[in-house]
């Protein structure tokens, strides 16, 4: 038996339990108590909302699963050969309907769905704390969708009415739902994004609470993988003109990702997850994977890291060494370094002024406008290599560039592997270094099955309504 749960309250778990056949789509709290008894307060409502904070901790989640496959299934991440036996399947494209990681993420989201749906439609009195807190929770489910429908389905600038995941607003227990189309998950996003930035006030607590840019934010980068570049950069364009957030300047950078603590000031980071000295991740976070003091599993591939100049800050980040317990040269990760403290301090970026930066570069040049776009990449790109020239570069030459500098940019955030999806590119592997296994594929083709992870069987088991994804 496998039982995961998340809290959304100090009375209430879900469990999910698959050896009993219960879809993990229409998990209800033990104690069977509606949301509108459950949560019959501002202070009740809090509580609920802290808990689904802490649920996108958990590891299978941005705790570690999310961001590291965004790399690792894509050019800027392997494994090496001495390793600890874990995301091989992710690295080598070998996962099936039944593999670990496919279904502790789906369980772990649709669990964080549910507490979620559970605050958006409490019913407590309208006043402007508890506006905040449904908005707050109405940016989370569109993020966690988010997440599902770029790993489940196929890109929806390929495919717009293929099969994306299973909508879910509310508690039903009899529901046993269909996948809704592609489309149809974007649109549940994007509508939860403009409520949520209806509802909530510019203020915020700190970088790791959502606020209404953090919303508008992340509207510009769903609507950038749709492909609606207008939209895109007009949401965008919001968030550079009133967010109130800058760029760190190089000679911060470094320290900049080593910050222990949520940042109280409108710098670079709009939303990130954090940890603290309850909970933290220990052998579990992202920073053990990559550092040679804990499992030391994943690093840098060659390719990546010889796309920074001498010159660029980010490239400091990257520390070539050796594999612990091998002579083999590898490049170290050291975006997330906290390993030796037991109550692990990395947090992790969720959206950052740079990705903004980007999108709205992109954005311009689809959208005719190079002279833009290219102010908006040397914007950023010389920020992090001050002795950069810059790019002078137009048409697909410079959307070539803009997609290289986010690769450069957002490198082991979990971003790459999507901006190939979403753009319809294959996956080349080159340069891994010569610490990977014979085994590990060099190529993703853009028709193959393995794009998308496949739905998990227990969740078809128990509810026959849900198709299962090609070649699975």
């Amino acid at each position: 038996m496998k039982i995961k749960s998340i809290i959304i309250s100090t009375a209430s778990l879900f469990l999910l339990c698959t050896s009993c056949k219960k879809s993990f789509l229409d998990e209800v709290p033990y104690d069977q108590i509606s949301s509108d008894l459950a949560i019959n307060s501002e202070s009740d409502m809090q509580t609920a909302l802290n808990g689904a904070y802490a649920s996108f901790r958990d590891a299978d989640l941005v705790g570690r699963t999310l961001p590291l496959v965004g790399d690792l299934m894509a050019d800027n991440v392997s494994i090496a050969v001495v390793n600890s036996n874990r995301y091989l399947a992710e690295l080598n494209y070998s996962y099936t309907n039944t593999f670990g990681n496919g279904l502790s993420t789906w369980s772990d989201a649709y669990a964080a769905i549910l507490s979620l749906n559970n605050i958006i439609n409490a019913n407590i009195p309208v006043t402007a704390n508890a506006s905040q807190m449904k908005g707050e929770a109405l940016t989370l489910r569109a993020l966690m969708y988010f997440y599902l429908i770029r790993l489940y389905a196929k890109p929806i600038a390929v495919n717009p009415n293929s099969e994306g995941v299973p909508i879910v607003l509310s508690y039903d227990p009899n529901l046993k739902p269909s996948r809704n189309s592609t489309a149809d998950v974007y649109a549940q996003i994007i509508n939860d994004l403009n409520d949520a930035f209806g509802m909530m006030s510019n203020t915020t607590k700190n970088s790791s609470y959502v606020s209404k840019y953090v919303a508008k934010a992340l509207l510009a980068k769903v609507l950038l993988t749709k492909g609606d570049f207008a939209g895109a950069k007009t949401a965008a364009l919001d968030v550079v003109n009133n967010g109130g957030y800058s760029l760190t300047p190089a000679a911060n950078f470094a320290n900049y990702w080593h910050n222990p603590v949520p940042v109280n000031t409108k710098v670079e980071t709009i939303f990130e997850i954090s940890t603290d000295a309850v909970a933290g991740l220990g052998n579990t976070s992202l920073a053990y994977f990559y550092d040679q003091a804990g499992y030391g599993d994943a690093f840098c591939t060659d390719d990546l890291y010889n796309q920074y100049s001498n010159t660029d800050v980010r490239k400091s980040l990257i520390v070539p060494g050796l594999r612990a317990g091998s002579s083999q040269p590898i490049h170290i990760v050291k975006k997330y370094t906290n390993v030796s403290d037991p109550n692990e301090r990395d947090n992790f970026k969720i959206l950052r002024y740079a990705d903004v930066i980007l999108i709205l570069a992109e954005a311009y040049a689809n959208t005719n406008d190079d002279g833009n776009a290219r102010i908006r990449l040397n914007q950023l790109a010389q920020m992090r290599d001050p002795s950069f020239g810059g790019y002078s570069s137009s048409g697909d030459n410079l959307k070539d560039d803009i997609l290289n500098e986010r690769r450069k940019e957002l490198a082991f955030e979990g971003d790459r592997y999507y901006d190939l999806l979403r753009l319809n590119i294959p996956v080349i592997r080159t340069n891994l270094n010569n610490n990977y296994s014979s085994n590990t594929p060099l190529s993703l083709s853009v028709s193959s099955d393995k794009r998308i992870w496949p739905i998990p069987q227990v969740e078809r088991d128990a509810n026959p309504n849900i198709s299962q994804n090609p070649g699975y």
